[in-house]
């Protein structure tokens, strides 16, 4: 028996990958950060973590009916955007503001532009600005861990950032496990790292963005005096890097392009830190380059091969 040789148009490259694995492998990326958050911050967590994904799977469910699409809810990204909006909340937060920011998230900047693969700027991140734009101080009161909490309900802190601003320093190991004051999902380094390199093992990111961006952050550091390493764990860096300006929608597909977008929000989150009058730049930072994603694009787009430039009339 002869094998058939069947020929198409291109492309000819088939993978198993569907939008639910790869969404379900950014969960289980997450999941070591959500341990990490239980263990420092208390079982709260999971209330605010089960709050936020519950809303964006109804949000999308009950958005998806009134536009009168097909469903979306078994592909796992409102599942993902509920996630990452949960690890860019304090624990305290009230869980009213944490419904109101899923339904930004996913009904205003995901659904009102045609859904997955529409949206123009990451989901999460222009969910965490609109929140701490509305309710700066809900937004920027921090929990210390429980181990600094001596038997308090809850104890008031600030994040490493806001520390060193007023000159006061944050031990490096506070830093890697995460005992110190921030967002759910920001402050445990070594689980934020370890979520990262598995989804560069799983292939599902790319790791220039990620290497440009915290490279640029720790040169950027460098260059001004400052501590690199500092800035690195510090704030929304890594899980900025590995999880939100990774997003396939919202980032440049070539690599010229990912260059650039990595270096640029590095570039800007510095400037924030050091120059603005907000201790943190991350979600700004990326989202303003996710604005700028096509004009990247087009800029960096190859020729292709054989095409001739027009000669200008």
């Amino acid at each position: 028996m002869t094998a058939k040789l069947y020929v198409s148009s291109s492309p000819h490259l088939r993978q198993g990958d569907t939008t639910q694995k790869i969404m379900l492998n950014v969960v289980i990326a997450l999941m070591p950060a959500l341990i990490a958050a239980v263990v420092i911050f208390g079982w709260r967590v999971l209330l605010v973590t089960g709050v936020t994904v519950g809303s964006c799977v109804l949000a999308e469910f009950i958005s998806r009916k009134v536009m009168k699409r097909k469903n979306t809810v078994f592909d796992l990204s409102a599942v993902v955007t509920g996630m990452l909006l949960a690890m860019n909340l304090p624990v305290n937060v009230n869980l009213l503001i944490a419904v109101f920011g899923s339904v930004v998230a996913i009904v205003v900047v995901k659904q009102m532009f045609g859904g997955l693969g529409q949206n123009f700027v990451n989901p999460a991140i222009a969910a965490r600005i609109v929140l701490l734009v509305s309710f700066p101080a809900q937004m920027t009161t921090w929990t210390a861990p429980l181990i600094y909490q001596n038997g308090a309900d809850a104890v008031s802190t600030a994040t490493p950032l806001a520390n060193n601003a007023n000159g006061i320093s944050t031990s490096y190991m506070d830093l890697f496990l995460g005992t110190t004051g921030g967002c759910l999902g920001e402050t445990c380094a070594i689980a934020l790292i370890i979520g990262g390199v598995y989804l560069i093992v799983k292939r599902i990111i790319s790791p220039i963005i990620p290497l440009c961006f915290i490279g640029t952050v720790a040169l950027f550091a460098v260059l001004v005096g400052q501590d690199p390493l500092f800035h690195i764990l510090s704030g929304g860096v890594i899980i900025g890097a590995f999880f939100m300006a990774t997003d396939y929608t919202t980032s440049p597909i070539t690599f010229k392009g990912k260059l650039i977008f990595g270096i640029s929000c590095g570039v800007i989150t510095m400037l924030i830190r050091l120059y603005a009058n907000l201790p943190e730049g991350v979600s700004f930072s990326i989202i303003l380059m996710n604005i700028l994603t096509p004009l990247i694009e087009r800029g960096t787009m190859p020729k292709p091969f054989g095409s001739v430039k027009k000669n200008k009339a």
